[in-house]
């Protein structure tokens, strides 16, 4: 069971982050690649290619070398995690390859705690930059492999996940948001707590929580084991059907009938932000026929538009999230 605790000061201090963090989803999905198809029947579409272009690229010795940080069950080392990963995948991994000496050798050696690791590993512990790099850059080959391919799809679905805990901490201010979180979170003041591999109890003492809509997380949330570091907790987002690659058409067919084929792929695609030639560039379509039908989802009501100088961006409106919400099947992981 892990058990977070809260004091006041913490509640005024709970922030969900902006966007989809690109080391959290490439570790995540490494978990996700050698799990069961069964198991993760949501996954199966993007395990298949995944794995094919794994094999295409030649990359099963980058994908060997985060294994073996990275086991299919249990601890991975929180420096392959860094937080300035959130502004960015360049930014991570530059924060991966400047993690401090003192860092690796206590990650690494936490990890040896419950597996044999190879002895590139207890290099690495001992401060070779050469096999930091080199596992940088699996890191960078993996993602690209692994979560570039759906991004859009990873970013759509935390943008699902943002708006509707923004609705509930507007109903209802932090605590609501933090109850409406169930059945993965569970909220009773002043702790939040969810099932958990291990026995682990966070002390926030006001330092507050980041929390980390993750695409690929599934099943239980996941939390930093050094309790120096800034507290977060990575969670499961709900997974809809992917609507614009057509993995799941069988179940799109009920908003597509209502709305047509393209403007429901319009509305899909815009989960987060957009403007009209981004939308176009993501679905391929002219950015004149893009325009034309955000125009007539604004005008349902389904999405708002704001103008930002000479940039006009497009959102879903609480209406459109229910809707994008209700018209599936959710897998909450």
């Amino acid at each position: 069971m892990l058990r977070i605790y809260f004091q006041d000061a913490d509640l005024s201090r709970v922030r969900v982050v902006r966007a989809p963090d690109p080391l959290w989803e490439t570790v995540l999905g490494l978990y996700r690649l050698g799990a069961d198809p069964a198991d993760v029947p949501v996954f199966a579409g993007w395990q298949r290619r995944a794995r094919a272009a794994v094999h295409e690229h030649g990359l099963r010795g980058a994908v060997g070398m985060l294994r073996d940080l990275v086991p299919r069950v249990g601890y991975f080392p929180d420096f392959l995690t860094p937080a300035e990963a959130r502004d960015g995948l360049s930014a991570g991994l530059a924060a991966v390859r400047d993690t401090p000496g003192e860092r690796l050798a206590r990650d690494i050696g936490y990890a040896g705690r419950s597996r044999r690791l190879p002895s590139w590993a207890h290099r690495l512990a001992g401060g070779d930059r050469l096999v930091l790099e080199d596992l940088a850059e699996a890191m960078d080959l993996v993602h690209g492999a692994l979560v570039r391919p759906v991004w859009d799809e990873v970013e759509a679905a935390v943008g699902v996940e943002r708006s509707l805990r923004g609705a509930a901490l507007l109903d209802g201010g932090v605590e609501a948001m933090l109850a409406s979180m169930r059945p993965v979170l569970r909220w009773d003041r002043p702790v939040l707590s969810a099932d958990y591999p291990i026995p682990l109890e966070v002390h926030l003492g006001g330092r507050g929580l980041l929390l980390i809509p993750s695409y690929f997380c599934w099943g239980k949330p996941v939390a930093l084991v050094d309790p120096a570091l800034p507290p977060v907790l990575v969670y499961p987002v709900e997974h809809p059907p992917s609507w614009v690659d057509g993995v799941s058409a069988g179940r799109r067919g009920a908003l597509e009938a209502l709305l047509g084929r393209t403007r429901a792929a319009v509305l899909a695609a815009l989960v987060g932000t957009a403007t009209s030639t981004e939308l176009a560039a993501r679905l391929g379509i002219s950015t004149a026929s893009a325009s034309e039908h955000v125009g007539v989802l604004r005008d349902a009501g389904l999405v708002a538009s704001q103008r930002a100088g000479r940039t006009v961006r497009h959102t879903l409106t609480p209406l459109a999230v229910a809707v994008l919400a209700g018209q599936h099947r959710t897998f909450r992981a």
